[in-house]
């Protein structure tokens, strides 16, 4: 239950910084997430809405990192285990305890793809005075992947750049 109301106070206190930024001209620069142990940054202007964990429809003949398609607010959305498509390995299903923290980050519309990441958990809002230093993206890197920041306590966090994503033929091509 008290897990239920951090995040639920989370989710409030990033609606309340949004609001804020809206007002105020200065928007920040990522929303930080992370899965399967990794920290991402999702450019803002690139993600869209944030749903809870939802009840996903498995879609037979898919790639293993394609969990199915979920109503989301009216829609169907495909479902990208965002972990399972960076490391090209098959996730552990989540536990209930766990699915309670996932939530499923919409791309942005304009985007013109329905799909949705699942996340294992919000970490906030980034701008660039969070982070102390960064490195540029790595030659083997994938051609989605952008720069990575070093934040104050020395954690990377890689920027990902949904709109390349969304373009990758691999990304796009979720039969087996």
């Amino acid at each position: 239950m008290a897990n239920r109301q951090a995040i639920r106070e989370l989710q409030t206190r990033l609606a309340d910084r949004l609001q804020i930024a809206r007002i105020q001209g200065v928007a920040p620069s990522w929303l930080a997430v992370e899965a399967g142990g990794q920290k991402y940054l999702f450019p803002m202007t690139q993600a869209g809405e944030i749903f809870p964990w939802v009840a996903i429809q498995s879609v037979p003949y898919t790639q293993g990192w394609f969990l199915g398609v979920a109503n989301l607010r009216g829609g169907l959305f495909g479902v990208v285990d965002l972990a399972s498509f960076v490391t090209g390995q098959t996730t552990a299903p989540k536990s209930e305890f766990a699915r309670k923290e996932s939530r499923l980050i919409a791309l942005n519309s304009v985007m013109d793809v329905n799909c949705a990441l699942l996340i294992d958990r919000l970490s906030g809002l980034r701008n660039q005075d969070a982070f102390s230093d960064f490195a540029e993206k790595s030659s083997d890197a994938p051609p989605f992947f952008g720069n990575q920041y070093i934040d104050s306590t020395g954690q990377t966090w890689q920027e990902i750049n949904l709109q390349l994503l969304a373009q990758q033929s691999h990304f796009l091509t979720i039969g087996v």
